[in-house]
């Protein structure tokens, strides 16, 4: 049986596949930042896999939203509230950066990366920001957290990919409107990586300064395993300690898309093989 240490306060089915949970882990909730995430093990026999911290608060819980697309996630979603998970390390990675010069930000957030950007853009209309928000999803159903957004009390656009609640298109197509109408002078997007890629891409034609939050494949989270090694202006960069966050437009995105691929596959086959087992108990 597993202490209360890690013990899971609050947990919500966002969507059918995606659920938030707030967690017990004082040390993290004290010590964190925008733009980190922590690492979490739910038994003796799980493997460590990083989650996005989508908030933390003084009574020294943290907030986290993930979707569930493994063995892993799958079954740290059907943990309920009392339960507990049996490591967490964090906060890990870097802060986001909001000390720079340029005032007018443009923040986008695509599916569960929407959680990620949360954090971020309450830190930038903090530090006094001219912030807007893209949010993007497949479908109305799938835009988590809008009255989280909404209470950051700024403006923000959505796109869905069937046209279900806002434009029916991509966040690259809010942007480029914003580019040519409010002319942000930064971007950061977190999100899938075609949309980060096509952020990116875009971006680059208008020499606008864009930060992107990487989501390798992650082991340790120390920097000591290089399996979130990614290529970054043409160096080798460790997600883990060197980010989560890089440029843009030095990020070598058919490197970073093609280790990804890799490892689909066997993750794919394991929780196949996960669903089986709990269908047979």
């Amino acid at each position: 049986m597993l202490s209360k240490r890690f013990e899971i306060l609050e947990k919500e089915f966002l969507t059918g596949d995606v659920v938030r949970m707030r967690i017990n882990a004082p040390l993290v909730a004290s010590h964190a930042k925008a733009g980190q995430f922590f690492i979490v093990r739910v038994d003796e026999k799980g493997e460590r896999i990083p989650l996005t911290l989508c908030d933390f608060y003084p009574d020294g819980t943290i907030e986290s939203v993930f979707q569930v697309v493994g063995t892993t996630t799958a079954k740290l979603s059907l943990l309920n509230e009392g339960d507990s998970v049996l490591d967490i390390v964090g906060p890990l990675g870097k802060p986001t950066n909001i000390d720079f010069t340029e005032t007018r930000v443009a923040c986008a957030g695509g599916g569960v990366g929407i959680a990620a950007i949360y954090p971020i853009a309450r830190a930038l209309i903090k530090s006094g920001k001219d912030t807007r928000l893209m949010l993007g999803a497949r479908d109305k159903e799938h835009l988590i957290l809008l009255e989280k957004i909404k209470e950051l009390g700024v403006k923000f656009d959505i796109a869905t990919d069937d046209g279900s609640l806002g434009i029916k298109g991509f966040v690259t197509e809010i942007l480029e409107h914003l580019i040519h109408e409010w002319k942000p002078e930064k971007v950061i997007a977190v999100g899938p990586v075609p949309m980060m890629m096509a952020v990116s891409r875009l971006t680059g034609k208008y020499s606008i300064p864009t930060v992107v939050s990487l989501n390798p494949i992650m082991l340790d989270g120390t920097g000591m395993c290089g399996t979130c090694r990614v290529q970054v202006g043409g160096e080798t960069r460790f997600a883990c300690v060197d980010g989560p966050e890089f440029d843009g437009h030095e990020v070598d995105w058919g490197v970073l898309s093609s280790r990804l691929s890799a490892y689909k596959r066997e993750e794919e086959e394991s929780f196949k093989l996960f669903k089986k087992d709990c269908q047979s108990s």
